[in-house]
Parts: structure tokens; C-alpha cells; sequence
């Protein structure tokens, strides 16, 4: 019932103003009459997207055109997960990611990895020998060589690293994890100290989805206390930010950045995205595990999205930076995961082929109601009271 009557309230305030007209085909991509996100915060974070092959490849010529106008730092979506970039014993495809740092480098943009310790998208080998799980030694031998060979490449010109990405349950719990099962709980420390033995200078980031939940945020929070103890340098906790219309609330966000700013480390928001489309399970997590069968009305908006719900889904991102601005001080980077609405992964998750708009930029590129309220508060905003300089060159 709250949650209904919040997105109404939204919906109202948004209701207001007009809904951007659609640019002609002429002006899709980026375009000199829209302010570049990166110079509208620049004095407070960093702005930047995933990208995929097509766009670091330079094959989507409207893709590349946003990414350099409008962004100053970028990840990957998939080439540096694990089954990608070594997916059998001793052999390495760096091909891919290669082309990816490059294309970062070549643009002075601020370089992130992600993500080198994940329960997901790792080959079944990593934690097997013929049928078997493989002990302590081997798997930690076999993390030490994987974040040596991924992380030493690219020394100097990847900046910073999602060292271990998920490994908390919704209750804030450790996850059972092959690396917990067969490492045990400090194969996480493990983990950062083989990153800083490859890059001392990399900053490390733990990364994880839904830590707006109180006992996730609390479990985030401790885990970062124990690597503190254990002398492990955290630079940035990730809060992943795959948000509805209606979740998680501005108080929830806004405990969160306060809790993670009392750790001492900084936060970036790095996966960002706003769901429009029905739930189909009542999860409100990221897990890209999940699944759900595909059922005709949670794909309404295959056609086109209302005009209602881009003002709702401009009024949620408003309000999303809202709370970030405020934590200005202690957020360095905001990252969209995607640059237009057809790249989202929420395309295909958890029911597949749906039709999505989560981004700022619609399928062709063009800014979104949605863009307009996250410049206009970027524009609305005090001043800082202590400008500081976030693009770090690349």
C-alpha cells in the first residue's frame, strides 16, 4: 500500500512537466545541443556505463558517440568475468579485453575490471580435478594465478577492480559459495591481498546487489570491518542499484550511503538501472540466476513505454540523485549498467525477450525524460563546499 501510494505521488509531481518530444532520426547518438553528464557532475562524481564488445570494438557508432560524450568512466559488462577471459586451464582469451582497456585508455577515461572473484559465470574446471572438488591449496593456487595473470596485464591502466563481486545472502550472511565451501571464509581477504600483490596502485572495490536491506547493508558493513582488520586497503564498497519504480525507498538509499561513509572507504553506485516492467516473483534482488516464465502482461510496453510511466521513471531517477548528490562527498563514480535501453541486461532478466527501458538513453539513443530530471538536478544542486576534481585520467 505505501509503496503504491509513493509511486502515485511520483507519478503526480512528474505529471507537471511535459514529456520530451522524440528527436528525429538525424539526432540520434549524441548530440552538442544536450549537456555531457560527465560535465554536469563534474565537480561531484564521476559518471560512467558497462559497455559490450559492439561499443568498445567501435562497431555501434551511435553507442561510442554517448560513451565519449557523455561518460568519463566505464566497465565491462562480461569480457573480464572469469569463463570469458580463462576459460580453460592455462589458457587466457585476452583478445576482448584487450580491445576494451584500449578503447578506455585511448579515450582518458577511468578504467574498471570487473570482476575477478564471482560465484557466477565461472567455469566448472576452476573448482574441480576429473569430477572432484579440489582442496584448500589448489583453488587458492588457482585464484592467485587467475587475479596475478587478469590483474598484472593490465597494471597502470585498469585503476580500479570489483575484487569479489556477491558474496553476501540477502540476511547479510556469507553466501555458500564454491570459494567459501572449499577456501573458507578468508578466501575474500585472499582475494584482495593477490589483487594488491598484482597492483599496488589498483584501487579494490567490494561490489554487491540489494545493500539498501538493512541486515544486507549491516552484513556489507562488517565485512568490510573484518577486511580492515585483517589489513586488507577496501578503497570503495559497490552498491549495485538495480532499482524499481517503487524500490528500494529514498530512506533506504540514503541509510545505506550513510553506513558505508562511516566505514571510512568510499562508495560508487555501479550498476545502475530503474525496472519498469511487472515483477514476476516477488525478489526484489539482482541474482542474474533467477529465472521466471514469460507471461504476456509482464512485457505491456513491447511497443513503446506510456507517457506516464517515463514521467514516473523520470521522477524515480530525479529522486535517485537526489539522495546521491547529497553523498557527494563520499561517492566517486556513478555507472549505468548500459548506455541505451537495448543494451540492458533487464532485457532478458529474469524472463526472456522482454522489452525494457531502464536507461536514460532510449533504443536509438536519444535522452529520456529520465536523462532531462538527472541533469536538472545535477544543475539545481548547491555548489559543493569543497569542489573537488573526480576525473582521475586513465
Amino acid at each position: 500500500m505505501r509503496r503504491n501510494l509513493t509511486l502515485a505521488l511520483a507519478v503526480a509531481v512528474a505529471a507537471c512537466t511535459p514529456p520530451r518530444q522524440a528527436a528525429t532520426p538525424a539526432a540520434s547518438g549524441a548530440s552538442p545541443a544536450e549537456p555531457a553528464l560527465k560535465d554536469v557532475f563534474r565537480n561531484d562524481f564521476m559518471v560512467g556505463a558497462a559497455l559490450n564488445p559492439a561499443q568498445f570494438g567501435e562497431q555501434d557508432a551511435v553507442g561510442v558517440a554517448l560513451i565519449r560524450r557523455h561518460f568519463n568512466t566505464i566497465t565491462p559488462e562480461n569480457v573480464l568475468k572469469w569463463e570469458n577471459v580463462h576459460p580453460r586451464p592455462g589458457e587466457y582469451d585476452f583478445g576482448p579485453s584487450d580491445r576494451y582497456v584500449e578503447f578506455g585508455v585511448r579515450n582518458g577515461m577511468f578504467v574498471v575490471g570487473h570482476t575477478l572473484v564471482w560465484h557466477s559465470q565461472v567455469p566448472r574446471w576452476v573448482f574441480q580435478d576429473a569430477g572432484n572438488p579440489v582442496s584448500r591449496d589448489t583453488l587458492l593456487g588457482r585464484m592467485r594465478d587467475h587475479i596475478h595473470a587478469v590483474v598484472g596485464r593490465y597494471k597502470g591502466r585498469i585503476k580500479g577492480w570489483d575484487v569479489v563481486n556477491e558474496a553476501l545472502e540477502e540476511d547479510g550472511t556469507l553466501r555458500r559459495s564454491p570459494w567459501r565451501n572449499i577456501i573458507g571464509d578468508d578466501y575474500i581477504v585472499k582475494a584482495f591481498q593477490f589483487a594488491h600483490e598484482a597492483d599496488p596502485d589498483a584501487e579494490l572495490y567490494y561490489n554487491d546487489y540489494s545493500l539498501e536491506n538493512p541486515a544486507k547493508r549491516d552484513g556489507a558493513v562488517a565485512l568490510v570491518r573484518r577486511l580492515q582488520a585483517a589489513g586488507v586497503r577496501v578503497a570503495a564498497i559497490g552498491t549495485q542499484e538495480h532499482n524499481k519504480l517503487d524500490w528500494p525507498s529514498v530512506a533506504l538509499v540514503d541509510s545505506m550511503l550513510s553506513a558505508f561513509a562511516a566505514t571510512g572507504v568510499r562508495v560508487a553506485v555501479t550498476e545502475l538501472d530503474v525496472d519498469v516492467l511487472p515483477r514476476p516473483t516477488r525478489n526484489t534482488g539482482a541474482d542474474v540466476s533467477m529465472r521466471a516464465e514469460a507471461r504476456a502482461e509482464l512485457n505491456p510496453y513491447a511497443a513503446a513505454l506510456p507517457d506516464s510511466v517515463q514521467r514516473a521513471h523520470a521522477a524515480r531517477y530525479g529522486e535517485l540523485f537526489r539522495v546521491y548528490l547529497r553523498h557527494r562527498d563520499v561517492i566517486d563514480r556513478i555507472t549505468f549498467w548500459g548506455v541505451r535501453d537495448g543494451d540492458s541486461w533487464l532485457n532478458d532478466w529474469p524472463v526472456r525477450g522482454r522489452t525494457n527501458h531502464p536507461l536514460v538513453f532510449d533504443r536509438a539513443g536519444r535522452p529520456k525524460p529520465a536523462f532531462d530530471a538527472v541533469v536538472r538536478e545535477g544543475q539545481q544542486a548547491p555548489p559543493p563546499s569543497a569542489p573537488r576534481e573526480v576525473i582521475r585520467p586513465a
